[in-house]
């Protein structure tokens, strides 16, 4: 459980690094709060920051579950997969939204494989 530990940690800063980074370019781009448009490139930094808070909220639940009732090293790989597919997201979604998809199916993938390993070890 350790390594899920730590999986979790590194998702967490991950996350709080695109929390960052849109800080950054709302800053750069002069979007003054509130705002939320304004700048292409802000929008798309501040989709990739809430999609990833969106996908966290099954992630997070789903590896500790997979890694209690299944196993915790392949919990924390799937963990993993997930963060690699969220840096091919963000640096695809940025620079052209239309080719976000390898990265989003990366994430999307793992979430379904910890969800199916969580449910069924659960249920057998």
């Amino acid at each position: 459980m350790d390594f899920v530990a730590f999986v979790t940690l590194v998702l967490l800063a991950q996350y709080l690094y695109f929390c960052a980074m849109t800080g950054k370019a709302r800053d750069e781009f002069g979007i003054k709060a509130p705002a939320t448009t304004g700048n292409d490139v802000f929008e798309r930094t501040l989709r990739v920051q809430l999609n990833t808070l969106e996908q966290l909220f099954v992630t997070l639940p789903a590896m500790w579950l997979c890694a209690h009732y299944f196993s915790s090293t392949f919990a924390g790989i799937m963990g993993l997969v997930f963060f690699a597919g969220r840096v091919l997201y963000r640096k695809a979604y940025i620079a052209d939204p239309s080719t976000r998809t390898t990265g989003m199916m990366m994430g999307f993938l793992a979430n379904i494989v910890l969800l199916i390993c969580a449910t069924l070890s659960v249920i057998f």
